[in-house]
């Protein structure tokens, strides 16, 4: 692949002197400040699509939970909890291609009941999904849609075959027509190249996203991708700071796997151009208990008032 001059220049930097003209963009453009958000699994299992990487997927054999829609009232506790814990977001996320039809008004009315009563910002990443789904979440509430790219363009054959990455773009133009936040990311570990990281990196830049949620790869198993080994700290510190040299104005968000993937070195991902995470666990993953988190975060804002 060919890119721009400067994204060659990077790609030939030291680890050390990337990370630091990394942090000095994210300090310029983003402020020391670390967001935090966090989701529910709203509805889960039996996912039709075949994405290699997840235990959802009604084509391989996983102990993942199988429910339908979860009850409104189970909703909004978990929506007072994320904004009690520190998050600034909530999203709901349920399995499957997209969510039929028939459960639209349904999700309107939890994202209303949520925004009366909690007043959290609500996010929503329910797959692929038409414009006027989408404007009829706007409508009840819904601030910000999720919809990941997952990889890039080249690589996403090799991520599942029963949607296409274009279908992903198609969705999130969607959400970006009635007027929505988007949010999207990907998956770093599934087997790609530096080369398609970036890749992901220009199509997010292209699609205007407002936030990217960066998750590292936990080889599940029962899924195709069991066998993964994790990618190293160097290589992912290096994908971080890519990100905030390709996307300086936009959020980098650190969510499932950082923990297992960065362990000691979660601190060194924020000093490589991160400035938010997903906070109180993941769909089928526990995560560091929130107050872990929230030391380390408040850790962290000791570091740029010295």
């Amino acid at each position: 692949m060919t890119w721009p001059q400067e994204i060659t220049t990077w790609q030939a930097m030291p680890l050390p002197e990337l990370m630091r003209q990394a942090l000095a963009v994210k300090l310029d453009r983003r402020g020391p400040a670390v967001s935090l958000c966090s989701i529910i699994n709203a509805k889960s299992g039996k996912c039709s699509e075949n994405c290699r990487f997840c235990v959802q997927s009604a084509h391989y054999a996983t102990d993942a939970p199988v429910y339908p829609l979860k009850d409104v009232r189970e909703i909004v506790r978990a929506a007072a909890e994320a904004k009690r814990i520190g998050a600034s977001h909530f999203s709901l996320v349920t399995s499957g291609r997209g969510l039929p039809a028939a459960e639209i008004p349904q999700l309107a009315a939890m994202i209303r009941t949520i925004r009366q009563e909690v007043g959290i910002m609500v996010c929503a990443s329910l797959g692929i999904l038409d414009q006027a789904a989408l404007a009829e979440l706007k409508a009840a509430g819904l601030s910000r849609y999720h919809h990941n790219l997952e990889s890039s363009r080249e690589f996403f054959p090799q991520v599942c075959t029963t949607h296409t990455f274009e279908e992903r773009l198609a969705t999130i133009a969607a959400a970006r027509a009635v007027g929505l936040e988007v949010c999207a990311g990907g998956i770093f570990g599934l087997g790609e190249t530096e080369a398609d990281r970036i890749s992901m990196a220009l199509s997010l830049k292209e699609c205007g996203v407002d936030s990217v949620p960066l998750n590292l790869l936990i080889p599940l198993p029962g899924t195709p991708m069991a066998d993964r080994a994790p990618l190293s700290v160097a290589e992912v510190l290096r994908a971080i700071a890519l990100y905030r040299l390709i996307l300086p104005e936009v959020p980098i968000r650190l969510a499932a796997g950082r923990e297992s993937v960065l362990r000691d070195f979660l601190g060194a991902a924020f000093l490589a151009g991160a400035d938010g995470m997903m906070i109180g666990g993941y769909l089928t993953q526990r995560g560091r208990l929130p107050e872990e988190d929230r030391r380390f975060i408040a850790e962290l804002a000791g570091l740029w008032s010295r």
